[in-house]
């Protein structure tokens, strides 16, 4: 399984007092995983990209890949995050942060957290299953030990654009025969 390089125009970070990189930089970083999730769309994947930052150097670049990998965990998140992880020789991924299209759903943002993200900076909101507050916010869970900074809102429009545009050309061209989306089917014995 390969990961998208990260983008050859690197964005370098300016940071805030806190470390953190500053807005404008939050917006060329979030560029970078629109166009990742727009790569993704070209596959037939749902369009979600997302780029991790470390040090204010992309160091991984991802788009959702559950449908071509066969892999329900195959979000963007946990692709960048695995690519960072191999690359730095460590599952803790302290002082990095994460860039993602659309707010992460539950199973990736308790995967930020046991990865110590840093920050994680969102663009659409997910009202049917973000936990970064449209559904539950796990970042503020205080029975949590570890709790990710959290910014939502980033190119917010052109992030749902992309969404609303795949699920508007999917409905038009009806299912995809090579993917099930029905019951499953037990092998007969």
């Amino acid at each position: 399984m390969s990961l998208e390089q990260p983008a050859p125009a690197m964005v370098e970070a300016t940071q805030q007092a806190d470390g953190a990189p500053a807005p404008q930089t939050d917006e060329a970083f979030m560029r970078l995983a629109l166009e990742a999730a727009q790569r993704g769309a070209h596959q037939g994947e749902v369009p979600v990209g997302a780029v991790l930052v470390h040090e204010g150097r992309v160091i991984a670049v991802a788009h959702n890949r559950p449908v071509g990998d066969h892999d329900p965990s195959a979000h963007a998140e946990i692709l960048a995050m695995r690519e960072a992880a191999r690359l730095l020789g460590n599952y803790r991924l302290v002082g990095c942060d994460l860039y993602v299209t659309l707010e992460p759903c539950a199973m990736c943002a308790g995967a930020m957290q046991h990865a110590r993200i840093r920050r994680v900076v969102w663009g659409a909101a997910d009202p049917k299953t973000g936990a970064c507050g449209s559904v539950i916010n796990l970042f503020e869970e205080p029975r949590l030990n570890h709790h990710t900074a959290a910014r939502g809102g980033v190119l917010a429009q052109d992030s749902a654009a992309l969404l609303r545009a795949f699920f508007a050309a999917r409905r038009q061209k009806g299912p995809d025969p090579k993917k099930d989306e029905g019951p499953l089917q037990m092998v007969p014995k």
